[in-house]
């Protein structure tokens, strides 16, 4: 509890690109990741009066009053919440907690798969360090984060994005024990390798989706408990295709298939980031589109079950297919139902690709690579 205050920090959080592993880490499993160049901003001091006030631009106002950190079922959905649950965090884990007044803004853009509430959550969490003394690891700052969203936020989320934007670059995360997950940071340049990251954002929120995403990691988990498992990293490929007889008629068929996705979904994971890290990179594009094709058929999170006349994301998905042909590679980014694709396209179809998408979608972006995790420095 111990702890010096100062008085001003500037702050710095980055959003995040999910490259492989998708819906993965919610069960335990590997994720393939990177920080990207689009940033929460700001500057924070101290108040002295036991409440953060966050004033985001184009938000509005957030004011915290840090005296009870219960949660609060009415506030669930808001930044206030994911504030009072990141404060509740430190205080259960003996860190010293007050209050802030901060101005920030965010070239993040929110519900768009890039993690923008990731983004705010560690932008908090280092702020309370950082003004109050806290020896807080990156690591911890990303549980705080996933601790506010699951609890008091009410979506429930692994830890991929949080530990992505608190720890920069990327990396490859092993969440078997989501308490002390394994991490390596990955040396790899798209560019020099011929590719750039293209985000297109196809117009669908996430924020009215929460249902849609909490029951993929719901039904992944119910096919782990027929083997006596909590989580489908626990559950062996052999074992779960030898019952498979026996599942079907007592699981529902898209259980079994998002589980199917989970065991291919987290061996691509590791194969992709073998092939990065080893520079074969026309292996590394197969297993995105590997993965792409596992998202579709298997997991089916391209868009929201009740709305099928809605298909941004399909349609994003075919117009890459049309454009880009057998090069480069293409798939859902993030959580899916709404929101972004990602692609990566070799720099000479770089052109063609985003006027397309931009005809289209109007909101593609080329995106780089952050070496830099969430900060908050001391002026």
């Amino acid at each position: 509890m111990k702890g010096m205050v100062f008085s001003l920090v500037h702050i710095y959080s980055p959003g995040r690109v999910e490259i492989g592993g998708n819906h993965t880490d919610h069960q335990h499993g590997v994720v393939l990741a990177a920080a990207v160049n689009l940033a929460l901003t700001g500057s924070a001091e101290a108040n002295g009066d036991n409440v953060i006030r966050v004033n985001s631009k184009g938000h509005s106002p957030n004011e915290v009053e840090l005296s009870d950190l219960s949660v609060r079922e009415g506030e669930k959905g808001s930044s206030n919440a994911l504030i009072r649950g990141i404060a509740a965090w430190f205080e259960r884990h003996d860190y010293k907690i007050g209050g802030f007044n901060a101005v920030t803004e965010s070239s993040v853009p929110g519900g768009s798969g890039l993690s923008s509430s990731a983004s705010f959550e560690v932008a908090v969490g280092n702020t309370l360090a950082a003004l109050f003394g806290g020896k807080v690891t990156p690591v911890e700052i990303a549980l705080a984060g996933q601790y506010a969203e699951t609890r008091y936020f009410g979506k429930p989320c692994g830890l991929m994005d949080q530990v992505t934007c608190s720890v920069g670059g990327i990396v490859k995360v092993d969440l078997r024990d989501t308490d002390a997950p394994l991490i390596e940071k990955i040396n790899f340049d798209f560019e020099t390798a011929g590719l750039a990251l293209c985000v297109t954002d196809t117009g669908g929120s996430h924020s009215d989706l929460t249902s849609d995403y909490a029951a993929i990691p719901r039904e992944m988990s119910e096919v782990a408990e027929r083997f006596g498992k909590e989580f489908m990293r626990d559950v062996s490929r052999d074992e779960f295709y030898r019952c498979l007889p026996e599942l079907r008629g007592t699981i529902s068929d898209r259980s079994l298939l998002r589980a199917i996705h989970f065991l291919d979904e987290n061996e691509t994971a590791e194969l992709e980031a073998a092939a990065l890290k080893e520079n074969r990179v026309d292996d590394f594009l197969r297993l995105v589109n590997r993965s792409g094709r596992s998202s579709f058929a298997y997991l089916q999170n391209i868009y929201p079950p009740d709305n099928p006349g809605e298909q941004g994301i399909s349609l994003a998905l075919a117009l890459s297919e049309q454009i880009l042909g057998d090069k480069g590679a293409f798939r859902v980014h993030g959580g899916g139902f709404a929101g972004t694709i990602q692609a990566f396209v070799p720099l000479d179809m770089v052109e063609r690709y985003t006027s397309e998408m931009n005809r289209v979608f109007g909101k593609c972006r080329v995106l780089s690579i952050s070496q830099r995790g969430g900060t908050a420095a001391v002026v």
